[in-house]
């Protein structure tokens, strides 16, 4: 910790305010769990550290991410194999997207447009074209431009905001409102019954060529097995043939020509040849050349005796516990918390095109306590209400759940319309809005089919 990390008392000053007594108050889990997990943690010869959305997909997501790493490099555990921090992704290829430069201020291999000069400059040489040198907006800063007027048309590849927004009814309204709205996906999804336009895709995973990254950083081959249905177009030559029409000729590459291309601009990936990658079933970036193996795993630098070898130290980052925005009170009492289920893939897109013997339709999940307060029942309608929304949904008495907190999906926008009721502030670090902590009531509904509507708190501006 003395050779390899800085900031360590600023990080212990911090933490010297939070007894056991309060992260029990906080979080609900007793003092003595808390004190026997951490002395396991430290003590182990190898741990890890796994999380999902449940960590991020708060208004200090990031903060929370910090804390985690605190505690590894803390404990030491970071570095080494069969040690270190693993974030699990929600969907199939979320790495490989911020590895090709999904992400507002990256390029492709996580080189800054800011900072990186030699990173852009080898772009703008391979492409003929200056880049501004300026992040982006991620996707909550997108849906503000739509507010403010400064974003008014939008394309859209592979996603269904309308659904995974929170708020859905400020994203309708701001998606409904665009000058101009293309969407290129395989399916007829909500967001693309918005769109002036909409381009048929194909399903990259069995009807195209291409790779794929898992969160472990491995990339493997995708070959296509399938030809697509009549109509249906490849997203390489959808896209090319957009620019064709545009006045620039991109030619007719193949998926192995673009990531031949993305080999000379990444240099995370420029040993991964396609010969390679069937070969070995997969490689794990970095992989700097044709004779690199790829890294098993990161951060061994920081356990190296010679300070060349080590490089930069691993900063820890001082973080203050907060509470969520959506405050909870004698009106909304009830913490809501969203999520998934085994059986179904985000807004139900892909997975509702199939059935399975575990589905079962959208409910409220409520605590034994909750529903017995509240004088509910199994199967029972309830009316679900935060300070924007309010829906009805049958309630499922879950035994899983502690008193005071419910839970939810939006796997099935077409029975319940889940993201109604959640927050839209986000997270000013990583642009990740607050799904998992809405403040509701819950009472009986009034009989009759299922509804929904703005909250009256909503309506007033409230």
């Amino acid at each position: 910790m003395r050779r390899a990390t800085t900031g360590f008392d600023a990080y212990a000053a911090a933490v010297d305010r939070y007894s056991l007594a309060r992260a029990e108050r906080d979080s609900g889990v007793p003092a003595s769990l808390i004190r026997q997990l951490a002395h396991d943690y430290a003590r182990a010869d190898r741990a890890q550290i796994c999380w999902t959305l449940g960590i991020t997909e708060h208004h200090n997501a990031a903060d929370n991410v910090f804390a985690l790493i605190n505690l590894a490099l803390l404990t030491g555990h970071v570095g080494r194999y069969g040690s270190g921090l693993v974030p699990l992704r929600g969907q199939n290829n979320v790495q490989g997207g911020g590895d090709m430069g999904a992400i507002p201020n990256k390029l492709t291999g996580f080189q800054d447009i800011e900072t990186n000069l030699a990173a852009r400059a080898r772009f703008e040489a391979a492409y003929g074209v200056k880049l501004p040198p300026e992040r982006g907006w991620h996707l909550s800063q997108m849906f503000e431009a739509m507010e403010d007027g400064k974003l008014t048309a939008c394309y859209i590849i592979g996603e269904n905001p309308l659904r995974s927004e929170a708020d859905t009814g400020r994203a309708s309204k701001l998606l409904a409102g665009l000058e101009h709205f293309v969407v290129q996906d395989m399916f007829l999804t909500d967001t693309a019954k918005l769109a002036h336009v909409v381009l048929p895709a194909t399903a990259t995973w069995c009807e195209a060529e291409g790779t794929v990254t898992s969160s472990e950083r491995r990339v493997q081959r995708v070959r296509k097995a399938l030809e697509p249905p009549p109509g249906a177009r490849d997203d390489i030559w959808i896209i090319c043939e957009i620019a064709r029409r545009l006045g620039y000729d991109f030619g007719n590459p193949s998926a192995a020509d673009l990531w031949n291309e993305l080999r000379t601009l990444s240099p995370m990936h420029a040993g991964m040849s396609y010969r390679r990658l069937e070969e070995l079933g997969g490689i794990q970036w970095p992989c700097y050349d044709e004779q690199h193996p790829g890294e098993m795993f990161l951060h061994a630098r920081l356990w190296e005796e010679d300070p060349a070898k080590r490089g930069s130290p691993a900063p820890f980052t001082p973080v203050e516990q907060e509470d969520p925005l959506d405050e909870l009170s004698e009106e909304f009492p009830i913490r809501l918390t969203t999520g998934r289920r085994l059986d179904s893939f985000n807004t139900g897109v892909q997975s509702g095109q199939y059935a399975t013997p575990i589905r079962r339709p959208e409910t409220l999940n409520l605590s034994p306590e909750d529903a017995w307060q509240l004088g509910l029942a199994e199967g029972e309608m309830a009316r679900v209400s935060s300070r924007r929304a309010w829906l009805e949904a049958p309630v499922h008495i879950d035994e899983t759940l502690r008193e005071g907190l419910a839970f939810m999906t939006l796997h099935f926008p077409e029975q319940v319309q889940t993201n109604l009721l959640t927050l839209d502030a986000w997270d000013p670090k990583s642009g990740t809005a607050e799904f998992k902590a809405t403040a509701i009531r819950v009472e009986k509904a009034n009989g009759g089919p299922a509804q929904a509507g703005e909250s009256e708190l909503s309506t007033a501006g409230g």
